[in-house]
């Protein structure tokens, strides 16, 4: 923890307002979206179909609106954006504290959704201008908050929603509104580039659009965050199968949270520093890909196995399962400050939060459609007995990444020199 904050602590003082941020806005957001669905299926009575019509708008109007977010970021200035998202989302949560139709509801949910969109990619863009050389070693550290967060918003979350739910909304809200009020009075604005002033919104979008190597490495990277994904999809899935729905059900499924959130924490820096040592960062992108497809062969050799009987099988049962969500922190841990900084790169150095929106909207649309053929191959698996498929498929996936990734390095798309300055 010592060398933790010595290494925030070497850069300024807007990067580390910017890792505060990132951890207060995933302890905001983790503490209450993972029990929104039951208190809208429980407190609300609302249909299912409207649960899922309500949850589905904010990841709408967020993935959506990456692109927006991004352009808006590089032609405004970051700090405007981050600003004003965290104020809306300040808003979305308040109103999910009182909202009790469905019209309010969906406006309060959209909210939350737009609000990300705006302060996401500047937030990124931002701490890579600040960094400058030290992008790596930037997003390393910023990963570690953001996990934190993850870590911590769910255990805070579960206390203030067993007093009420709308109390969880309120303090997120509150939250969010220190957040705005200490970027309003600590967060300095970065001078304007000349980019901004000279170039049209067509012109803008139209440079980041032809960008053919950034949409190569876009492709290949999408696999990434379906694999990631998993472990609030097939995870835990597997682990209900296992384990069954009751305590020890729930019990078993926090530990997953909790491994992958303790191997980002403890190991990031020491896996950023090893891995700068060792490889260049293109052989980073390619290790942390194919530690992703390793990850999922532990659960495809169990797949076939029936669930555990008893503490003891249980615990039996869950290793593989363990072993899984604790390689993919791993191999997240080694891909995440390389991918950003690549992301930079390939940017040329302009129009930095543009390309951020728009490499979070094809990795969100790439997550919502490797779901559905995730959902789909565990059916067919347990319905064909071949129930190791949706393992050895989504192992297949991230071998097809790495080869993608280093096809891409050897062919030299991902090699781009980027300015010393990064535009804001």
């Amino acid at each position: 923890m010592n060398s933790l904050w010595r290494q925030a602590r070497s850069f300024d003082g807007t990067v580390q307002l910017l890792l505060v941020n990132q951890l207060t806005i995933n302890l905001g957001f983790y503490m209450l979206m993972p029990y929104l669905a039951a208190h809208l299926s429980g407190s609300l009575a609302l249909s299912t179909w409207a649960v899922g019509l309500i949850l589905g708008m904010r990841n709408l109007s967020q993935q959506g609106m990456f692109l927006i977010g991004g352009m808006l970021a590089d032609r405004l200035g970051y700090r405007p954006l981050i600003i004003a998202g965290c104020a809306l989302r300040t808003a979305g949560f308040a109103a999910l504290a009182v909202a009790d139709t469905l019209p309010g509801l969906l406006a309060a949910s959209a909210a939350t959704g737009l609000a990300g969109a705006l302060f996401n990619p500047a937030v990124r863009a931002y701490l890579a201008a600040e960094a400058g050389e030290r992008r790596v070693d930037a997003f390393a550290l910023f990963n570690v908050f953001y996990q934190a967060g993850v870590l911590l918003g769910p255990l805070i979350g579960l206390a203030l929603t067993a007093v009420a739910f709308p109390v969880t909304c309120v303090v997120a809200a509150v939250l969010f509104a220190a957040l705005t009020l200490l970027q309003l009075r600590r967060l300095p604005a970065r001078e304007r580039t000349a980019d901004r002033e000279e170039t049209t919104w067509r012109k803008q979008a139209g440079t980041v659009l032809r960008n053919r190597p950034f949409w190569l490495f876009a492709a290949a990277m999408t696999g990434s965050y379906v694999l990631s994904f998993q472990i609030y999809l097939a995870l835990p899935l597997e682990t209900k199968r296992l384990v069954g729905d009751g305590t020890y059900g729930t019990a078993a499924t926090s530990v997953l949270f909790v491994v992958s959130g303790l191997v980002a924490l403890a190991g990031q820096m020491r896996i950023t520093a090893w891995c700068k040592r060792t490889w260049t960062p293109h052989r980073c992108l390619v290790a942390g890909l194919t530690l992703m497809a390793v990850a999922f062969l532990p659960p495809a050799l169990t797949a076939s196995a029936l669930p555990g009987h008893g503490s003891w099988g249980a615990v039996l049962a869950m290793a593989p399962l363990v072993v899984c969500a604790g390689l993919l922190a791993a191999a997240t841990a080694v891909l995440y400050p390389f991918e950003m900084d690549t992301i930079v790169a390939l940017s040329g150095g302009r129009w930095v939060a543009t390309h951020y929106g728009l490499y979070n909207t094809v990795c969100g649309i790439g997550i919502t459609i490797g779901n559905l053929a995730t959902g789909a191959l565990l059916d067919l698996g347990r319905h064909t007995d071949f129930a190791a498929l949706p393992w050895m498929v989504l192992a297949l996936v991230g071998a097809g990444c790495a080869t993608a990734v280093a096809a891409l390095a050897r062919s030299g798309n991902l090699t781009v020199t980027t300015p010393a300055t990064v535009g804001a």
